[in-house]
C-alpha cells in the first residue's frame, strides 16, 4: 500500500470533489460503507455535514476511520475484560446544527 495519500473523487450533494487519502484508509472507508450497506458517496457525505468548519474533508475521513477502529476495539476489549470497561468516547468530529 502506498504510504503517500492520492486523490479520490467523490460526488456530495451532486458537486464533484476530491480527497486526498492514503491507501490504509480508503480501504478502510470503502469497508465501513459496504459493512454499512450504503454508498461511499452517501457516507462521505455524512462526514461532510457533521465536520467542523475548520477540519478539511479528508481529515474528518481519517478521524471517522480511527473513531470506528477504537470504537470496535474498545468494544472487544469490554466483551474479553468486562472489569477493564472505560466511558464511551466522542466521536472526533462535530454534528451538524
Amino acid at each position: 500500500m502506498s504510504q503517500r495519500p492520492k486523490k479520490r473523487s467523490l460526488t456530495l450533494k451532486g458537486h464533484r470533489t476530491s480527497v486526498s487519502l492514503e491507501d490504509a484508509f480508503w480501504a478502510e472507508f470503502r469497508r465501513i460503507a459496504a459493512e454499512q450497506q450504503r454508498p461511499i458517496n452517501d457516507l462521505a457525505a455524512e462526514i461532510d455535514a457533521r465536520r467542523g468548519e475548520n477540519t478539511g474533508l479528508a481529515s474528518a475521513i481519517r478521524l471517522f476511520i480511527l473513531n470506528r477502529l477504537t470504537e470496535a476495539r474498545d468494544a472487544h476489549q469490554a466483551q474479553s475484560h468486562p472489569a477493564d470497561q472505560k466511558p464511551a468516547r466522542h466521536a472526533p468530529y462535530q454534528q451538524a446544527s
